[in-house]
């Protein structure tokens, strides 16, 4: 039945586009929003994307944006900000935090959730002040509209695609509020399944000769995994509350068939199995108040607890290797608290408060092979870290000019342990005091200018700090560095804005930043290690906007360069890399929306990688709403001539590496979204350690 219904619509759909085309249209252009009150029209044209400091904001209502069918559709139209694979990211930045309605975001899903209707408008903070974490380098705040419906509301997502494998997603959303209380339950099941083909090639010298060790991968990678949630909301007045539940359980089963050589001997074939069975609880509560007319109070509390644990074998089926079997076991637990208070100061606005956490880890490694576990021991490594930190940050306008400063100490107190043991030189305790300051002037509307400096301290992830080794291949070893230093960083930041035109020009300065790296690792025959180690690099990266609406089309234009200084043992890293990204949004008569992005880069260097050249890639949609808005019908296309290059080079310590990577990029998928009632949920807690969840 269901499946009559869906051909039924896509064939109306079809009819409705065949007769758009001979039939002249009189309805209101779809780039305004228009009311009728009373017998008067007010008209918005929709707006383009303006600078506010350095703050990009983007209002969705009433543009061509608004039924593209989910947020994420929507946050690859806009500038600066990129989509792939369900995950976002900022052209030029590494660590982002995207806020949803003032709370962090938990897990990518949640923009999948959001419909593009609901949108209200996106803030793209590329100077974040004190308020959030030091190692922060953009912030994305996303605020929904808000559709105060009684009653119940249902959302139903459907998306199926196909590139090498099928994978099909399913998300429903059920609301309830009755007068100040709104109640709240969803779930999501998502099976996917991706395959990547590839290989590696490693040339060093080796007891005084020129060595080449090689292997063929064959990656299948499906994974289920789910996700319910429940909570509840409260309103009235001045304050507001609200707290939710969510369990997120995972399982997954790689399978890697392979081939592993070295010089001219014949290819060993080889079979990697990996079993995933991984789950999380969740607990987060808010409570806000506004009193005395001018104090706002926020405080928000998190507590996480997750389990991974994983089981891999090695096999090689034609020859007389043994078999190479390991397990691991991953608990981690965070609990969080962040509390700050906002009020006007000296015609200004200030915020103070405080941001604290604890969290611990640990990793029970055991590798199960006699002659593996000659070089890659079995190992407990425990990781427990107390952090407390105290922000202020005030902003305030002079006429034209507008000025923000903040300063941000925090005190870490970090404990290492390796099978009990604590490790003295890994372990430490610090104090951190990391300054910002940002100074905009405003010419006119159409003409803004902002420079802004922050200092940081970027804690590399916990699976990063790890002691123990990961079995590859005969001849390959991977593994973590626990002895990995947090990164100082020194960012100074332009923004420009003339009409249509925005300009962001980025230096960092980095001691301790890390990058991978290869080399060989001592043990009884040849090994080679890849393991990051610490560096010093300095980057400038500058990227040319251009956006302006043209009545159903909306262009936007961006070019851009990056360049770093890094040398590392003896090599040097600066070959800069140049990119565009050519996104259009179209819009037309019956509901209909049309969507055609491009990108490319050439080759370059990023950190110790050397990115192979990308010169076209193309991603296109077709969408068309039903029935009021209240059903979405979409069809994309992603890497439709299968041009993305996912290749990289390595030179470090002697060894070169050559990695050609084939991913299932191309493909089809089909998104199908049902709303009844649709409105936003309530919650309005925000982020109380979203950098020490990220890191786990």
């Amino acid at each position: 039945m269901k499946a009559n219904i869906l051909i039924a619509a896509l064939t109306a759909a079809l009819a409705s586009a065949t007769a758009t085309a001979r039939t002249e249209q009189s309805a209101a252009q779809a780039d305004s929003l228009s009311r009728e009150l009373q017998e008067v029209v007010v008209t918005a044209k929709q707006p383009a994307t303006k600078l506010v400091g350095s703050t990009l904001v983007s209002t969705i209502p009433g543009t061509n944006l608004a039924d593209l069918g989910n947020a994420l559709d929507v946050l690859d139209q806009l500038p600066m900000i990129k989509v792939q694979d369900n995950s976002v990211s900022v052209i030029g930045k590494n660590n982002i935090e995207i806020y949803i309605d003032g709370r962090p975001m938990r897990d990518k899903q949640e923009l999948q959730q959001i419909l593009s209707s609901n949108l209200k408008q996106v803030e793209l903070l590329m100077a974040p002040g004190a308020a959030y974490g030091s190692d922060t380098e953009a912030v994305l705040r996303i605020t929904t509209r808000r559709n105060f419906v009684q009653g119940l509301s249902l959302t139903d997502q459907l998306q199926v695609q196909r590139h090498r494998k099928w994978s099909v997603m399913d998300y429903l959303s059920l609301s309830y509020r009755a007068g100040r209380w709104e109640l709240f339950a969803n779930g999501t099941i998502n099976h996917n399944n991706s395959l990547a083909k590839g290989s590696t090639t490693n040339t060093l010298v080796y007891d005084g000769k020129e060595t080449v060790v090689g292997s063929s991968q064959s990656n299948s990678y499906p994974t289920t995994t789910g996700i319910v949630k429940a909570g509840f909301n409260y309103a009235g007045g001045h304050q507001s509350f609200g707290a939710y539940y969510r369990y997120n359980p995972e399982r997954g089963d790689f399978r890697n068939s392979g081939t592993e050589w070295i010089d001219l001997d014949p290819p060993v074939s080889r079979e990697i199995g990996k079993r995933i069975r991984a789950h999380s609880h969740l607990a987060s509560a808010y409570y806000e108040n506004t009193f005395a007319g001018r104090y706002l109070l926020h405080f928000d509390g998190d507590f996480r607890r997750s389990s991974d644990n994983n089981s891999v074998s090695t096999t090689y089926p034609h020859s007389d290797n043994p078999e190479v079997n390991s397990t691991d076991r991953r608990i981690s637990t965070i609990w969080a608290g962040k509390l700050y208070v906002n009020f006007p100061l000296w015609k200004g606005d200030l915020t103070a408060g405080t941001q604290d956490s604890y969290t611990h880890t640990s990793l029970d490694y055991r590798m199960l092979s006699q002659q593996a576990g000659e070089y890659i021991p079995s190992s407990l490594t425990d990781a427990r870290q107390t952090s407390a930190a105290l922000f202020v940050s005030w902003s305030r306008i002079f006429g034209r000019f507008s000025l923000s400063a903040g300063v941000r100490y925090e005190y870490m107190d970090y404990d290492f342990r390796v099978d009990g043991k604590r490790d003295s030189d890994v372990s430490r305790r610090d104090h951190l005091l990391t300054p910002d300051v940002s100074l905009g002037y405003s010419f006119s509307d159409y003409a803004q200018l902002s420079l802004s400096y922050r200092m940081a301290t970027v804690k590399p992830p916990y699976s990063q700090l790890t002691g123990s080794l990961s079995y590859v291949g005969l001849h390959e070893i991977e593994g973590g560095n626990p002895g990995l230093r947090d990164e100082r960083m020194h960012d100074v930041r332009l923004f420009a804005l003339w009409r249509d035109f925005m300009l962001q020009a980025d230096f960092i300065r980095s001691h301790d930043s890390y990058a991978y790296v290869k080399q060989l690792y001592p043990a009884g025959g040849l090994q080679l290690l890849m393991h990051p180690v610490n560096i010093d690099v300095s980057a400038l990266s500058m990227y040319l906007v251009w956006s302006r609406p043209v009545r159903r089309w909306t262009p936007n234009v961006t070019v851009g360069i990056y360049r770093q200084w890094l040398e590392l043992g003896g090599g040097r890293y600066d070959r800069p890399i140049f990119s565009y990204y050519f996104d259009n949004t179209i819009s037309l008569p019956r509901g209909w929306t049309v969507t055609a992005n491009i990108s490319g880069r050439t080759q370059g260097d990023m950190h110790t990688n050397r990115f192979g050249t990308t010169w076209f890639t193309m991603n296109a949609s077709v969408g068309k709403t039903f029935f009021n808005k209240s059903l979405t019908v979409k069809l994309s296309a992603t890497d439709i001539f299968n041009t993305a290059n996912n290749d990289w080079t390595m030179s470090t310590y002697g060894v070169c590496v050559d990695k050609r990577q084939n991913y299932d990029r191309r493909g089809v998928a089909l998104n199908v979204i049902y709303s009844f009632q649709p409105r936003k949920s309530a919650y309005r807690g925000s982020a109380a350690a979203e950098a020490e969840m990220n890191r786990l």
